[in-house]
Formats: structure tokens, C-alpha cells, sequence
């Protein structure tokens, strides 16, 4: 394996540091000792293929020997200083970029991952060689994914669809984003990705001899005007055919790019000269011409783009790019690279074309939490986008949905805050107006402008002008915003049923300011008010540290008593509903509830939680309320399931499917087929064209329950299905 990772390299790279590689191959082999993979093969393969994709992308030395490294610290004994002191500190950054956290404690599997990707983020910003170490350690997992368990291959498929494959294309990595999407296709609609297969099979010797008669024609064409070039088929991936037969509703009939042809020749001149020939040739069709060249896409992709009428009334998509264009299409900033043996980034090179990714460090300081930096990324980065004009025709690129104040924001964060109105080709348009491709943009501003609005938050699409307005109001208007953010926290306070002197205190309240980084309670109020701190963050951290409070001053003497008065007061009440469906060890008559965070039925393992003046709650054994609070164990009380009575109980189910029409009519038809009664229905549609059902369902027992979900499931274009649980 060694002597074929050196031959590879020195290939393209006489220079290489052999030595360096070496080092680091037989070090990662000794850290790997022992270790193996689900498949059964020595763990160390892993590292030595992730290394093999690299050197695909002709990447530096160093970057490959990282990749041999990347797993060292998570996986083995050895921390980052044994990694400074045997490769430097610039090798030992860049493994400590891809490292997972693993040795943090976080309150869901959700944070972990947000907290992850957002640490990667930052070290990708900070050099951008850790993103592509992480791709290709995720396209090699991909293609060994089948080791893994069903559910699995379905979430990392999930997570590379929705994360790592839009990277890939934003960074230009074709090569990398293609087959990043077959893989997860094949794991997320595995039926539909296999019969896409055959289906392509069935048709490839046909299409095959009517893309070589379109090339045998052009090649003679070209001869006769002196063009020197390269002209082949240009294969189709299988998950595009499929985003379009389910996200444009078409049948595999009605795509017409599967016949496609590429000609790469030696100047920008022959490009253009090519499509004139291909135009007089053929007909274009209307619509179907895209010059990548003059505008190139913001991930540096350059190509002319036309569709014509073949030779026998067949549509053909034809290509049409130089030879460097070509490798930044296959290898994005790859093909860019400047870190030469030894060298840096040049001023005006690589990092002058990727200022997006330094935009990350900005998300990452006003982000709250890791949630919130993970959906403003997402906007940013992994959202179509929008390309219009300022009034000198240079071209600024925009979320789709943008409006003339993310414009004036992207100019300048002084244009925006003076913003008094906008122009869209010459005609005055509201703020709100959503600017499509080809708009050209005129700011209005005025020296006497009040600056932003707070309506403008809910208006702006991009994260940059949010936090730029967000900024703003930090700034200019500390003392309105804390007498807004009071305001807005003493009526959430009383909404929720806190005791308002308990959850309002300074002492509280400081408390919660120092774990988002800020000083005092007045601070904290600001941050609610120029909407820097959502309540949805703050609420859960004060019934936190109220529940610390009060555990802290309980008594043995003080729990009997409470047990003893909630017992008396549900004497009285002779509340018989409230306890159907679960007995209590060792008490009776006293008031049962079901909690709604995760919803127990019969089937789960449960647990009661003696609660103040609501008697018992039940709750699943596996309840991340209760498990994350450590400090309740003194009022965890023995419950059982009394299955005597029949009793119903609701459940919360979760659907994600590909959007089609009459898919909620057979989600529907399960229900009533399988006599089950709806309380509540929530269904909608995101942008990616995946709808998203939430059912609460009235159910028997768990086992009815995991019927349900199997025959929702079943249905085509499912994507998953689970249960519930906040």
C-alpha cells in the first residue's frame, strides 16, 4: 500500500515530501494496531484510502499525510502535542480540524452533531485543506457504508445529502458531489436507485450510438475550421435524474439530458467559436443557453451550456469549456491550489475567490448556539441563489428569495443601515420585493435615515444582513433594547406560569447572562431585545436553574410531607381518570399525568417523577428530561403499566417523504385502514421538496404503535419515520 501511495503522488508531484508520508503512514499504522472496521479489515485502510481520494485531487503533501493522521486523536491514545512534535503544528491543526468532540457532554444527539460541523466550519475557514480532508473521509465511508445497521446507512446518507454533497458543490468538487449523491441515493431509496439503474441500463446502447453519430458530426465540423479539441459523452448521474422525476414531477421519459456531449479545446475564442458551430449545425432550443464563462458560478465553475435538436429530433445538451476550465469543473479549489511545498496562499489567489468561506468566522461570533449557526450556514451556503447587478454591472451573488436589503447589505453594512428605499431596473419597489436573476439593483440612502428596522429581520434572507442589522441595534440602541427585551421576558415568564419574583431575579438572572458569554442581567435583556438571544433559549435555562434551586433545599422530611399532601389532596379530589393505565408502588389515590416531552405508552419502560403541588408524572425510562438532570433521583418513584382497563394514549410520529401528489391521501387511507384516530396534524413541505408530516396518534399499546410507523414506512418516497420525543 505504501509503495503504491508514493508511486501516485510522485505522478503528479516529483517534489513530494516522501519522507514526510512515509513518517506519517507507519505512525498511523502503529496508532491503528488492533483496530477494525465493521467489514472486518484493519481499521488503518481507512486513513490509507481517504489519502488515495487526496491524491486524486492532487493535493499537497502535507494535507496527505493529515488524512493518514485523521483519525490518531479520536481513535487512539495519542493527543494533538504527539502529533506537533513528530509533524509540526500546521499537520497537527489540520487533524485536529477534522476530529470529532468526543469527550464533551451535550443534551442531544442534535447538539453533538450542530457542535461538530461547527467546529469543522471554523477550522475550514481557517484552512480550508480540513473540508477537503472531511469530504474524503466521508466518500470513503459512504462507499463501505453497507457494513453498517439499516438505520445507519439512512442517517449518514441523510446527513451527507443535507451537509457534505452541497459542500462538495460549493467548493467546485464535482467528481466529489456526484458521487456523494449516488451513495446516499442508494441508501435512502434504495428500490428507486436500483430500478433508476436498470432503467438507464436498458437504454444506454441506443443513447450511446446516437451521442457518437451528434460527435462524429461535430468532430468533422470542427476539422474543417481548424478547432483542435476533445468531444465525448458526458455521463448522467443517477441521483439528478432522480431529483428530477421526483422534485419536477417528471417521468423518466421526459428527461431529455441524458444525451449529453462535452468538447473542451484551448481558449475562451474556441468555446464561443464551437457554439456558433453547434448552432448552425443544430437548433437550439429556446431557453437552454447558459454562458457560464462570462458569469461564472460563485463555486468558480466556467462552461457554455446549450441544448439543441439532435439529427433525429432527439434533444442533446452539449458542453463547452477550455481545458483549464475543465479541471477546476472536475477538482474545484482543488484545481486552485496554492499551498505548494513549503508555500502559502498568494495574495489575489485561492483565498481572493473563496471569501464565502470567511464569512463562517463572522456566522460563528453572533451565532447563540450551534443550532442557530447551523441554520444560518445552511441559508447561505446550501440554498440556490440568486445573481443581479449593481448599476455598474458588477454582479453580486444572493440567497434565492433575497430582497434590495440583502443587496444593500452585501455592498456595504453602511448602505444599509441608510437605506430608505431601492430601484429594480429603474423602478422604485418595495423593501420586501424578491429579486430575481438579471435584476439590476439601485439603493436609495439617506444621511438622515433612522437606521433599520426590526420588521426587516423578518423580512432579509441572508444571514449576513441579519446579523448586520442584529449589529446594529447592539450598537445604537443599548438602552431601548433592554427595556424591550425586559419587556419580552417578564411576558414570556408569565406566559410560561413561572413565579415572576423567583424567575425575574437579578441573581438568576446574571446567572444565565454568564452562560452566553455576557456580563449582567442588563446585558442579557439587550441581547433578547435586538434579537441576538432567542426566548427559546432563554426559557429552558431558567426553569433549569430554578429546578437546581429548589432540589438543592429539599429535605428527606420535606419529601414525605409533599407526598403525604399530594396523596390527601387527590383523596379528596377522587380523580379516577387521572391514574388509569399505571399503577404506583406504594401509594394510592393520587394524581397521575402523562408528560408531554415524551409522550410514554404501554410497551415503554417508564418511571414516575414526583413533581410540587401536580402529583406524579410519568415519564419514559430514556427520557432526555430526566436524564439530564442528574440531581432528581430523590423523587424518581417505581410505576407500572395497569392494563386491567382499556385506555388510549397519544403518541407523536414524525414522517419525511419526497413531496408528491396523493402521498398525505395514502398516509390517510393507513389510518383509517388501521382504525387509528388523529388528534392533531401538522404537514409542510421545506425547501428542498421534502414534505414533513407530524401526527399525534391515539394508540393501545407500543407494539400498535410500531405497526403504524412500519406501514407508513412501506409507502413510496418515505424517507424516514420515528417517534417523537422532545
Amino acid at each position: 500500500m505504501l509503495e503504491n501511495l508514493i508511486s501516485m503522488i510522485e505522478e503528479y508531484n516529483p517534489q513530494c515530501d516522501v519522507e514526510l508520508i512515509i513518517r506519517a503512514y507507519n505512525f498511523s499504522e502503529n496508532a491503528h494496531q488492533g483496530q477494525y472496521r465493521r467489514s472486518g479489515e484493519r481499521y488503518f485502510v481507512h486513513p490509507v484510502e481517504v489519502a488515495k481520494i487526496l491524491i486524486e485531487l492532487k493535493m499537497d503533501s502535507s494535507t496527505i499525510t493529515a488524512a493518514l493522521l485523521h483519525d490518531v486523536l479520536e481513535d487512539t491514545e495519542y493527543s494533538y502535542n504527539n502529533i506537533k512534535q513528530e509533524f509540526g503544528e500546521e499537520i497537527a491543526q489540520l487533524v485536529e480540524g477534522v476530529t470529532k468532540l468526543t469527550r464533551l457532554s451535550f443534551e442531544s444527539k442534535e447538539e453533538r452533531q450542530a457542535e461538530n460541523l461547527r467546529k469543522m466550519f471554523i477550522a475550514m475557514a481557517k484552512d480550508i485543506r480540513v473540508i477537503l480532508i472531511k469530504l474524503a473521509d466521508r466518500l470513503h465511508n459512504m462507499r463501505t457504508l453497507k457494513y453498517q445497521t439499516d438505520e445507519k446507512k439512512r442517517e449518514k446518507a441523510l446527513e451527507t445529502l443535507e451537509i457534505y454533497a452541497p459542500i462538495a458543490h460549493r467548493l467546485g468538487i464535482s467528481r466529489v458531489k456526484w458521487e456523494l449523491e449516488d451513495l446516499c441515493l442508494r441508501y435512502i431509496d434504495t428500490e428507486g436507485y436500483y430500478d433508476l439503474v436498470e432503467r438507464v441500463a436498458i437504454k444506454r446502447q441506443d443513447r450511446e450510438a446516437y451521442i457518437n453519430e451528434v460527435i462524429k458530426e461535430l468532430r468533422k465540423r470542427l476539422l474543417e475550421f481548424n478547432i483542435e479539441g476533445d468531444i465525448s459523452g458526458r455521463p448522467k448521474h443517477f441521483y439528478s435524474i432522480y431529483k428530477k422525476m421526483v422534485y419536477q414531477d417528471k417521468s423518466f421519459d421526459e428527461i431529455f439530458d441524458f444525451l449529453a456531449v462535452r468538447v473542451i479545446v484551448e481558449t475562451i475564442k474556441d468555446c464561443y467559436g464551437v457554439l456558433g458551430i453547434v448552432h448552425t449545425l443544430w437548433k437550439p432550443i429556446p431557453g437552454r443557453f447558459k454562458d457560464y464563462i462570462a458569469m461564472p458560478k460563485p463555486n468558480l465553475y466556467q462552461s457554455l451550456h446549450t441544448t439543441i435538436i439532435g439529427p433525429k429530433g432527439e434533444p442533446v445538451e452539449i458542453q463547452i469549456r477550455t481545458y483549464e476550465m475543465h479541471q477546476i469543473a472536475e477538482y474545484g479549489i482543488a484545481a486552485h491550489w496554492k499551498y505548494k511545498e513549503g508555500g502559502k496562499d498568494e495574495k489575489g489567489g485561492l483565498s481572493d475567490k473563496l471569501t464565502w468561506v470567511g464569512q463562517l468566522l463572522e456566522l460563528e461570533k453572533e451565532a447563540n448556539d450551534p443550532r442557530e449557526f447551523m441554520e444560518s450556514l445552511k441559508i447561505d451556503l446550501f440554498t440556490n441563489e440568486v445573481f443581479v447587478f449593481t448599476p455598474k454591472g458588477e454582479v453580486i451573488n444572493l440567497p434565492a428569495g433575497s430582497t434590495p436589503i440583502d443587496f444593500a447589505y452585501k455592498i456595504h453594512s453602511g448602505v444599509g443601515n441608510r437605506c430608505v428605499g431601492a430601484k429594480v431596473d429603474g423602478r422604485i419597489v418595495p423593501i420586501d420585493f424578491k429579486l430575481k436573476n438579471g435584476n439590476i439593483v439601485e439603493i436609495l440612502t439617506s444621511a438622515n435615515s433612522n437606521g433599520p428596522s426590526r420588521d426587516w429581520l423578518k423580512i432579509v434572507k441572508s444571514s449576513q444582513a441579519k446579523n448586520k442589522i442584529k449589529q446594529w441595534f447592539k450598537k445604537e440602541r443599548r438602552e431601548e433594547n433592554v427595556e424591550k427585551g425586559q419587556e419580552i421576558l417578564e411576558r414570556e415568564v408569565k406566559r410560561q406560569g413561572f413565579n415572576q419574583q423567583e424567575a425575574l431575579n437579578v441573581k438568576l438572572l446574571t446567572q444565565i447572562a454568564k452562560r452566553f458569554g455576557l456580563n449582567n442581567e442588563d446585558d442579557l435583556f439587550a441581547a433578547i431585545g435586538y434579537g441576538g438571544i432567542a426566548l427559546n433559549q432563554i426559557v429552558p435555562k431558567i426553569r433549569e436553574v430554578i429546578k437546581k434551586d429548589v432540589k438543592k433545599e429539599i429535605t428527606p422530611e420535606d419529601f414525605d410531607k409533599e407526598i403525604q399532601q399530594q396523596s390527601a389532596l387527590e383523596e379528596r379530589k377522587k380523580s379516577k381518570k387521572q391514574n388509569q393505565g399505571v399503577t404506583i408502588k406504594g401509594i394510592d389515590n393520587i394524581m397521575v399525568r402523562f408528560s408531554r416531552c415524551c409522550n410514554p405508552v404501554p410497551g415503554d419502560e417508564i418511571v414516575g417523577y414526583i413533581t410540587r403541588g401536580r402529583g406524579v408524572s410519568i415519564h419514559r425510562e430514556d427520557c432526555p428530561n430526566l436524564m439530564d438532570n442528574t440531581e432528581s433521583a430523590d423523587r424518581l418513584i417505581e410505576v407500572e403499566w395497569d392494563t386491567s382497563k382499556p385506555i388510549t394514549f397519544q403518541a407523536e410520529i414524525q414522517v419525511k417523504a419526497n413531496d408528491r401528489k396523493g402521498l398525505l391521501s395514502e398516509f390517510t387511507r393507513i389510518l383509517a385502514d388501521n382504525k387509528i384516530t388523529v388528534s392533531a396534524l401538522n404537514a409542510r413541505t421545506n425547501k428542498d421538496k421534502v414534505a414533513v408530516l407530524n401526527l399525534i396518534v391515539e394508540i393501545d399499546d407500543i407494539e400498535q404503535l410500531d405497526r403504524l410507523m412500519n406501514k407508513i414506512r412501506a409507502v413510496e418516497g418515505v424517507m424516514d419515520v420515528y417517534r417523537v420525543i422532545t
